[in-house]
């Protein structure tokens, strides 16, 4: 969120515009039915001239990308409904495959704005395909040059030299010859954000974990490879950035503010970024007087991150291996389920080694109606046989499957079966439990 300053030379009175930038990576999901924190429209306080939006990842396939061509694609539809009632119009949108910009403003501003030139430069795939790269929307406000740059860089920690290559060739492709529009770094502000995917170099995935947890960040902004790239290259040292005092953006399982939890185990860093670059200023030297303040400016208001608020915050099913113990030759299964959980004897508990790759990967199951021994308002027990459970040292966990919903509605924590679980032959060829 931003403040710009626009002062004419005739000394008019300073007239101050309020800017809301956001990016966001939607990894191909729908809109949600409240962005009201995202929009800071809780705020009544705020009073935003204009909404400057960039997504990435949005759903590109084949029968989206027609269907978005006849009408308008469904996050641009959300915005508009949204931001519509509070006099927002948009003014000007570019798409590239998933890549989306979007420009808002209110309605007594538009005879002040003028669209110059949209754009967009594919990097992906050898330059030619538009999963990667960057959009630009080139406009006058006021009769000031802004352009404004939503860009996804190459991901991975290793390809930090391809993301600085595709940032300088974005930049270059943005001069408009035989437009009469100035040099791109000519122009009196330019915002780029993005899915810029840089990463924190060197440190190790539970020293960044902990960091965060502690939210203690200055050892990782050391280590943050856009920071580090700034230090070294003097044009991109002249776009500047708000402080990075909120944690890192990426990655988190989907649907949750929990970070990867997946095999990956990919590393937090902060992707999402969002820069911006006012024009240079002559130097003063013992030649040349000095020019007065210049006449456009901008403030940081805020520079934040707005982590997900799930609309479910916990899961119909709780299991509980912990409460594993046995009785004859069964294995006990303890769950509670919530209130309004549409229960079925079809519903199934699955035991699965960590790592399965399919729902259809257990290792043992048991239909709930069949092998139910006790139940109570908030405690359920199942047995299953453990003759049919292979001696193993891996991690499992259990998933309980609704028929009903024809979903996984509950996942244990990981845990160890311990050896006493399993059978074992004796001499004689008689099954014993393991003690």
């Amino acid at each position: 969120m931003a403040a710009v300053n626009l002062r004419k030379p005739t000394g008019l009175k300073v007239r101050k515009l309020s800017i809301h930038v956001v990016t966001w990576n939607v990894a191909s999901a729908a809109p949600p039915l409240d962005l009201n924190d995202l929009l800071q429209l809780n705020n009544q306080d705020l009073n935003m001239d204009m909404y400057v939006i960039g997504l990435q990842e949005m759903n590109s396939g084949i029968i989206n990308r027609l269907s978005d061509a006849a009408f308008e694609d469904p996050w641009s539809s959300f915005f508009m409904d949204v931001l519509s009632p509070l006099n927002l119009i948009k003014v000007s949108h570019v798409r590239m495959q998933g890549i989306l910009l979007l420009f808002f403003a209110k309605y007594q501003h538009l005879p002040y704005i003028q669209i110059l030139f949209t754009n967009s430069t594919p990097t992906g795939l050898f330059g030619y395909w538009g999963n990667k790269g960057g959009v630009n929307i080139c406009l006058k406000v006021y009769g000031y040059y802004v352009s404004i740059i939503n860009c996804h860089l190459p991901p991975h920690m290793s390809k930090n030299d391809q993301r600085l290559e595709h940032f300088d060739r974005i930049l270059e492709m943005q001069n408009f010859e035989g437009h009469d529009i100035p040099n791109i770094l000519d122009h009196d502000l330019i915002l780029w954000f993005g899915d810029m995917n840089f990463r924190i170099e060197d440190f190790g995935l539970h020293f960044v974990r902990e960091s965060i947890k502690n939210q203690c960040y200055i050892h990782l902004w050391e280590k943050d490879q856009l920071s580090i790239a700034k230090k070294h290259d003097p044009l991109l040292r002249e776009f500047q950035e708000g402080p990075l005092l909120f944690p890192p953006t990426y990655k988190f399982d989907r649907n949750s503010n929990d970070y990867d939890t997946s095999e990956k185990r990919r590393k937090p860093a902060w992707t999402d970024r969002i820069l911006w670059r006012l024009k240079r200023q002559s130097q003063a030297g013992p030649h040349i007087p000095r020019l007065p303040a210049p006449y456009f400016s901008l403030s940081l208001r805020s520079y934040v991150s707005h982590m997900l608020k799930p609309l479910v915050s916990a899961p119909l099913i709780t299991l509980m291996p912990e409460s594993l113990w046995t009785m004859e030759n069964n294995m006990v299964v303890s769950y509670s389920s919530a209130p309004d959980f549409p229960s079925s004897p079809w519903d199934w508990i699955g035991l699965y080694k960590v790592g399965m790759r399919h729902i259809n990967d257990y290792v043992s199951y048991v239909w709930v109606g069949d092998n139910q021994i006790s139940f109570s308002d908030n405690l359920n027990q199942v047995y299953m046989d453990i003759s049919a459970i292979p001696k193993t040292a891996d991690q499992c966990l259990l998933c309980y499957f609704s028929n009903n919903l024809h979903s996984v509605v509950g996942i244990s924590k990981p845990f160890q079966i311990p050896p006493r679980f399993f059978l074992r032959e004796d001499p004689l060829g008689e099954a014993q439990l393991q003690f």
